[in-house]
């Protein structure tokens, strides 16, 4: 599954882009990116599941669209 990565937290990946094996939820999907990439635990974001971010643990499937977005304002 890929997941695009956006703004500082590229700095972070080093890609806008990362592909990670297939997770059952965004809580696996965490602890595999922290494993992968641990400065991701000391950043704040956000993680959209199909275009919609998610607050809870959300079940995702192979074929969902999956983003890291960092803090942002609007106005």
């Amino acid at each position: 599954m890929n997941i695009m990565i956006f703004g500082q937290l590229e700095d972070v990946t080093g890609a806008s882009v990362i592909s990670i094996s297939h997770v059952a939820d965004t809580d696996l999907l965490l602890n595999k990116l922290y494993s992968q990439y641990p400065l991701l635990k000391e950043k704040k974001f956000l993680i959209a599941v199909d275009n919609q971010i998610i607050h809870k643990k959300t079940e995702i499937g192979e074929q969902v669209k999956i983003a890291l977005l960092p803090p942002f304002s609007g106005g």
